[in-house]
């Protein structure tokens, strides 16, 4: 009788997760596009999981992370509907929304969910290569960064604004970031740009397997710039970060932004955005790059329209956009 008892329970409750009114069948499954590994935008992504899933028992929203190729491949793959939300730099989402060139079309349908930590353009070189400023580049041996990356896309436009060709260079590398260290460490690259949060285990670790320079980024072309465009802000890298680099260096960056599309059901990007702007304190503490996050900065610095969910919860608080 007890086995017979036991198997009819089993039985009930394989019936009930089959059944398409119990609570696994209403599940919503999204998925943010992030970046490699080793920078900011991949624990990011888990941070914005953590937040959705505590309060999945109200929404049934479960969130995953995927490591991608950075900002371009993440609003393509978007664009195409083979992702839910992505990281991105608000340059790079600006010139989507506006079909500036690397994209051919405007990507009309791309939203906003939130605007998360400041990137700063950061060029890490061996400190034997003896490179001390953008000019010195020539010659040398520089990743840029892997095609669909938002840090190749601003490597360029620094190279074209500064006057500097990448024929110039003795070799233009083209590695994906978790692969940038290794090659400075390795002697494969003089010095590598990667435009990231910090600090990040990726510069840590490229400083502590070699003697590494972070080089200041604050020339009138730069400057000229940050002027020409509304989405450029001058930036400093904090000294004490990473091994060996003690001072404050000079740069610019964007903000990075969460996206997703018009296509993404308004009630799931509403439960998106109330759990991030709802759960800061705890969001910010995920992350040493998120730790000045406020509801403020979290709304500022965007460079596409918010998702209609996002306005939803942002009239329930009363708060502009």
């Amino acid at each position: 009788m007890k086995r017979t008892h036991l198997i009819f329970i089993l039985f009930a409750a394989l019936l009930s997760a089959c059944s398409p009114n119990s609570d696994r069948s209403q599940e919503r499954f999204i998925t943010v596009g992030t970046g490699g590994v080793t920078g900011v935008y991949y624990p990011t992504g888990g941070a914005i999981c953590r937040m959705v899933k505590k309060n999945r028992a109200q929404h049934n929203i479960r969130c995953n992370v995927e490591s991608t190729g950075g900002s371009i491949y993440n609003i393509n793959t978007l664009g195409a509907g083979e992702l839910s939300l992505g990281v991105a730099q608000a340059d790079t989402a600006f010139k989507a929304w506006h079909g500036h060139p690397p994209f051919n079309n405007k990507q009309e349908k791309l939203r906003a969910v939130a605007a998360l930590h400041p990137e700063i353009v950061s060029l890490v070189t061996r400190a034997s290569a003896n490179i001390k400023t953008l000019a010195d580049v020539r010659g040398k041996r520089i990743n840029t960064g892997n095609p669909g990356s938002g840090s190749e896309r601003t490597a360029s436009e620094l190279f074209r604004v500064c006057g500097i060709s990448k024929d110039d260079l003795a070799h233009e590398g083209r590695l994906k970031a978790a692969e940038m260290p290794d090659a400075l460490r390795d002697g494969k690259l003089d010095g590598y740009f990667y435009v990231v949060g910090h600090p990040t285990a990726n510069i840590k670790d490229a400083a502590s397997s070699a003697p590494s320079h972070l080089v200041p980024l604050n020339t009138p072309c730069v400057a000229h710039m940050v002027a020409e465009h509304e989405y450029y802000v001058a930036a400093d890298i904090p000294g004490g970060l990473y091994k060996g680099i003690d001072q404050a260096t000079p740069s610019f960056g964007v903000k990075a932004l969460l996206v997703t599309t018009t296509e993404a059901p308004e009630d799931v990007i509403y439960n998106v955005a109330k759990a991030l702007f709802e759960n800061i304190d705890d969001f910010r503490n995920l992350h040493p790059a998120l730790r000045q996050l406020t509801a403020e900065s979290m709304r500022e610095g965007v460079t596409v329209p918010f998702h209609s969910g996002v306005e939803k919860y942002f009239r329930e608080r009363n708060w502009k956009y």
